[in-house]
């Protein structure tokens, strides 16, 4: 197992997306923080980055560190709370891509895997029959000469779902420090997953609002 060691990036401006006097949206990089953690040195986030420009800033929900794409911020309490259920609810619309290792046997599936926390060994995560449920629909997009570019949908959003969901089939998403081997983590730089499109209805005006932002590998 890796130790997680953060180093974000050291362009210190957001890629900005939208905003307006409700909400924000960014297109996250890869290596960020979504939020601080505990540690004085992961004050740097997005969410820090973010209240330098708009103070009043308010995170929604979180991407993996090292996960990229987009992201959306609230700008009060009854935006917050409009956006925040809409995730509960899952009436929201994500969809990652990923570029994982191998060639997959079929076009399209699902994969539906109950996972749980691996306490003794945080914050990695586990396949449990006993676990919450996680389902993730994917859809392979293109292939690569080793490697096959997916389009991923997750339906639960557990915590580092779609990369174990990956591994668990037998294709690991590249540069994936947690879940990888050693060639799957020194076959890229980075974790080749992002958030690729983001749907959500507008808390003010209830306009279905679809954001897309492509791939970068």
């Amino acid at each position: 197992m890796q130790i997680f060691e953060y180093t974000p990036p050291a362009i210190p401006w957001l890629d900005l997306r939208y905003v307006d006097q409700d909400i924000i949206v960014i297109n996250k990089p890869s290596g960020l923080l979504s939020n601080p953690g505990r540690a004085a040195h992961t004050h740097d986030c997005a969410l820090t980055r973010l209240q330098h420009l708009y103070p009043e800033a308010i995170l929604l929900h979180r991407l993996d560190c090292d996960t990229s794409g987009l992201m959306v911020f609230a700008r009060d309490k009854a935006c917050e709370s409009h956006i925040k259920t809409q995730f509960q609810d899952r009436k929201t619309r994500k969809i990652y891509v990923a570029e994982v290792m191998g060639h997959l046997s079929e076009p399209a599936g699902q994969i539906n895997l109950s996972m749980t926390a691996d306490k003794a060994n945080p914050p990695w995560q586990v396949i449990a029959a006993d676990g919450k449920v996680a389902i993730t629909d994917w859809q392979v997009l293109a292939e690569r000469s080793q490697t096959s570019l997916v389009q991923l949908t997750p339906h639960t959003g557990r915590t580092h779902q779609l990369r174990l969901h990956m591994q668990a089939i037998g294709h690991t998403i590249l540069g994936d420090n947690f879940y990888g081997d050693t060639q799957c983590r020194q076959a890229s730089p980075r974790l080749r997953l992002h958030a690729w499109q983001l749907g959500f209805t507008h808390p003010k005006t209830n306009e279905w609002l679809m954001f897309t932002s492509p791939q970068p590998f």
